[in-house]
């Protein structure tokens, strides 16, 4: 009974959180009314808020916290390290340094960059850790965010009357948000979770340690190959909509194996809705606040939550 409303509760949370969130904003809209909305071809300018700006943005969050939720929880069963998320690897720096370069190319030019950045910074990852083993690939992982990031620097020197525009959006913003980023976000999830949590049973082996893995015959090296890979493309897609959203798949894994337990099935799911609750929380924050960055309030709540980590290990 405890289990099963630990289960439930994550996802009230989500459904409370995005009913606040399509009726209130500027112009608050009755419940009923968002309803009739939804469900009719109301051409009124509330249905027009609903259905254009406050339904894709709601989107938008609860994809982007359940997409990085689920890829921490991911990354932290690969590397059995609990620091781990797509930002530990450069995945994320990778995506926002291509992502810089799109925004310097020109718009249509941000997505494929960010893909191709994430793909170059995870190959570089595990060309530093060549046969290294989960240790190896996270100091090659720091290495290569701090290569990337330098990179990002520069881009932000090049940017000139740019600046602006690649600083807002390294901030990680869903202002603006559209059908169109709906589609990448959700595809990205997809990429990500279904791939994951058909792996669940091989990420509790290999959390038991690389030896046990391979005699309950786990193929770790291709586990670990295919489920980069798909963290990659999930955090590329996430990164050139929105930017570098920061602690969301660092923070939510370990509030959710609070939650669940350790099976990493459990945890996936309940850390998607959590994920998902918490972004959409963040963004209502943020719109709230003058329509700062979401990844501020993130950064802000995440960084209290790393310290504790870190002393606990240290401990």
């Amino acid at each position: 009974m405890m289990r099963t409303t630990r289960v439930f509760l994550p996802a009230l949370f989500l459904l409370a959180l995005s009913l606040w969130r399509i009726s209130s904003g500027e112009w608050d809209i009755p419940f009923a009314d968002v309803i009739r909305f939804l469900l009719t071809d109301s051409d009124s300018a509330q249905a027009f808020v609903i259905r254009s700006v406050r339904l894709p943005r709601l989107l938008c969050a609860i994809f982007t916290g359940g997409l990085l939720s689920v890829s921490g929880v991911t990354l932290q069963g690969l590397l059995a390290n609990p620091l781990a998320e797509p930002y530990t690897l450069g995945i994320a720096s990778g995506a926002a340094f291509g992502a810089a370069v799109g925004i310097l190319s020109g718009e249509w030019a941000v997505m494929p960059c960010a893909f191709l950045g994430a793909m170059v910074a995870l190959l570089l990852t595990g060309a530093i850790a060549h046969d290294g083993g989960r240790e190896r690939l996270i100091l090659a992982g720091v290495i290569s965010n701090a290569v990337l990031s330098a990179g990002v620097t520069f881009m932000k020197a090049l940017a000139g009357d740019k600046i602006g525009a690649v600083v807002l959006w390294l901030m990680g913003s869903f202002s603006g948000a559209g059908w169109r980023d709906v589609c990448a976000v959700m595809a990205g999830s997809i990429a990500v979770m279904i791939p994951a949590y058909v792996a669940g049973n091989a990420l509790d082996a290999m959390s038991l340690g690389e030896d046990r893995a391979s005699v309950l015959g786990v193929n770790e090296g291709l586990v670990r190959v295919i489920l980069l890979v798909c963290v990659s493309v999930g955090v590329a897609l996430c990164v050139s909509s929105f930017g570098g959203i920061g602690f969301v798949g660092l923070v939510v894994p370990h509030i959710s194996r609070g939650f669940v337990g350790a099976s990493h099935r459990r945890v996936m799911v309940n850390a998607f809705m959590i994920g998902a609750g918490i972004m959409v929380l963040a963004d209502g924050a943020a719109q709230g606040m003058g329509e700062i960055p979401a990844g501020v309030i993130t950064a802000v709540v995440g960084g209290p939550f790393l310290w504790r980590v870190l002393a606990r290990r240290a401990g």
